[in-house]
């Protein structure tokens, strides 16, 4: 039988997210049933963007459903209460832990979950963590089978959690984090799983990223942070380089495999 996956898409680049999750998804398990959602309460009063397939949140399918992700979104810097769509949130993080739901969130959605869940906190980092990294892992799980410490993962974020506050936590495990101490990788009781990394990024995701940002600056480049170990050729910023595609791969999998 195949599994039944649902995601709730909260990023800005709405349908190059269900293409990457899907491709992520589907070569890791060609059988899975993907459905998109979107928070209706985020659209009471802007219009949807056209022909993007993704249907309401809906509790009552998401019941039925066998696995659970909630994406990124491009607002860490924004406290969670200022959240349009926070209320609709929290109600579908208290059906997941009540139906005992397998959790997947990613980035922002692992930070909304941490704070709702459990009270952790996050701040502004001084500049955006933004490339990619190689990851050490601190305590083995199955959801890292088969990567080593040393394996790449790309990060891209404007805030960060307060890790002693996770490490005071008896039911949450950082599994994996850069040298330098930012999270990858915290799991919790109940199938959550809180990934910081944006595995599920395609090879050209980040220049993307850059040049979106760019753009919404004025195109002044000397304010805004350049991904790092990401270009070939870092001076020209070309040639990007997919190290991280076994590690998404991996990832994946092994998420798949402990739904059952």
């Amino acid at each position: 039988m195949s599994k039944k996956i649902g995601i709730l898409n909260l990023m800005h680049d709405k349908i190059d997210t269900q293409k990457r999750f899907s491709h992520v998804i589907k070569e890791a398990s060609p059988e899975t049933e993907i459905t998109y959602f979107y928070p209706q309460s985020h659209y009471l009063n802007r219009p949807r963007p056209q022909n993007w397939p993704a249907e309401p949140l809906n509790l009552k399918t998401v019941a039925k459903l066998d696995g659970f992700i909630v994406t990124g979104a491009p607002i860490e810097l924004l406290p969670f209460s200022e959240v349009d769509y926070w209320e609709e949130l929290t109600k579908l993080f208290d059906l997941l832990k009540a139906k005992n739901i397998p959790q997947l969130y990613v980035c922002w959605g692992a930070m909304a979950a941490l704070y709702y869940f459990y009270g952790i906190g996050k701040h502004p980092l001084p500049e955006k963590i933004f490339g990619i990294y190689p990851q050490e892992i601190l305590a083995p799980a199955p959801l890292l089978s088969g990567l080593v410490t040393g394996f790449r993962a790309p990060h891209a974020r404007y805030a960060e959690m307060n890790r002693s506050e996770i490490e005071q936590e008896k039911a949450l495990t950082i599994n994996a984090a850069t040298p330098d101490g930012y999270l990858t990788l915290v799991t919790g009781p109940g199938q959550q799983v809180f990934l910081f990394s944006h595995l599920e990024y395609g090879p050209q995701a980040f220049s993307k990223e850059y040049q979106r940002e760019l753009s919404a600056i004025g195109g002044d480049d000397r304010k805004l942070a350049k991904p790092q170990r990401y270009f070939a050729d870092e001076a020209a910023m070309s040639l990007p380089q997919f190290t991280w595609e076994s590690s998404q791969q991996h990832f994946f999998k092994n998420w798949l495999q402990t739904i059952k």
